[in-house]
C-alpha cells in the first residue's frame, strides 16, 4: 500500500538511497552529481535530515513515498520568509504514472499550507515535459524565461503555485 512519510534524523540511508538514485537517473536534474554524493559519509547523510529538525536554514522536511515498503519517490519543502520551496522531487522509474509525484507535491503544498506559506516555488529541468505536466496539473504556472543551471549544460524553469488565504 502506497504511503508517504516524513523522513526524520535516523532515516538517513533512506534519504541517501533515493538521492543517488535520483543523481543516478537524473544526472543533470539536480544541483550535485552522483559522484559527488557518493563519497559524502553516513555523518553527512545523517546530518542533512538532522538539520530541519535542530531548526537550521533548511528549515523544511522532506517526505518519502513508500509502496508496499519499497521506497519509490522524494520530495523535500522548506519555508523561506513568506513561501515554500520544493526541491529534490524525484520518482523512481518504476512507479511513474502512479500518482507518486502528485502525492508528494500534494503532502508538500499540504505542509505549506499549514505554515501559512502564500505560495509555493519549484524548479524543473527545461526539456523534462513529464515534471512540468505534472506541476501545471498541480496549479504551478511558469514564472519568467528558463535560466541556465550554474556549472550546467540545462537550464530551469521557476514555477509558482499561489496559495489562497
Amino acid at each position: 500500500m502506497p504511503a508517504i512519510r516524513t523522513l526524520h534524523p535516523d532515516d538517513w540511508p533512506i534519504y541517501r538511497d533515493l538521492r543517488l538514485r535520483a543523481l543516478a537517473d537524473s544526472p543533470q536534474a539536480f544541483g550535485s552529481t552522483h559522484a559527488e554524493e557518493s563519497q559524502r559519509t553516513d555523518d553527512i547523510w545523517a546530518a542533512r535530515l538532522a538539520a530541519p529538525a535542530l531548526g537550521s536554514h533548511l528549515q523544511g522536511w522532506p517526505f518519502a513515498m513508500e509502496v508496499d515498503g519499497t521506497p519509490v519517490g522524494l520530495a523535500w519543502v522548506k519555508m523561506e520568509g513568506a513561501h515554500a520551496s520544493v526541491y529534490q522531487v524525484w520518482v523512481a522509474p518504476e512507479a511513474r504514472g502512479r500518482g507518486v509525484g502528485a502525492a508528494l507535491l500534494d503532502a508538500a503544498i499540504t505542509w505549506a499550507r499549514a505554515r501559512k506559506a502564500s505560495e509555493v516555488r519549484l524548479d524543473v529541468t527545461a526539456g523534462d515535459g513529464a515534471a512540468a505536466r505534472l506541476y501545471r496539473r498541480m496549479g504551478f504556472v511558469d514564472v519568467g524565461a528558463p535560466v541556465p543551471m550554474p556549472g550546467r549544460t540545462t537550464f530551469e524553469q521557476a514555477m509558482v503555485l499561489t496559495l489562497g488565504a
